[in-house]
């Protein structure tokens, strides 16, 4: 009987440990914030399809040019399963917002010069981060 009860006490101990284990990791991974003070959103796109392909666009000043964080930033993007997330990142000359779209080109032809990188999240989930050439 003593035997049984041991068991249960280690059982019992061995469980709230991993819920501790497993409820702090959740609540510690870092989230937007960690990229705060290296970027500014000038405009945002989300198509209204609830039902089919998501599409994301998000155009983004980028304060600190270092690609690193952009790249984790745009990882850290929402993505729907069969839907495209696409991050373009530009120069801090660009001040003002601007329209995107959903089809290709994604935002008007003059800001061209000033993009810095973009990121696409293709609908099977693969990640492509292209820097462009200064």
């Amino acid at each position: 009987m003593k035997n049984n009860k041991w068991i249960f006490y280690v059982l019992s101990a061995l469980v709230c440990f991993l819920l501790y284990q497993i409820t702090s990791e959740s609540l510690s991974q870092p989230g937007l914030s960690a990229f705060e003070g290296k970027y500014e959103e000038l405009a945002f796109y989300r198509n209204e399809n609830n039902t089919g392909p998501v599409i994301r666009v998000y155009a983004i000043r980028a304060l600190d040019e270092d690609r690193s964080w952009m790249k984790d930033f745009a990882d850290a993007q929402p993505h729907t399963k069969y839907g495209k997330t696409l991050v373009f990142f530009f120069t801090q000359e660009l001040n003002q917002k601007i329209d995107l779209s959903p089809t290709e080109p994604y935002f008007p032809e003059e800001f061209k010069s000033l993009l810095l990188a973009q990121y696409e999240k293709t609908p099977m989930g693969e990640s492509r981060f292209l820097p462009s050439m200064p």
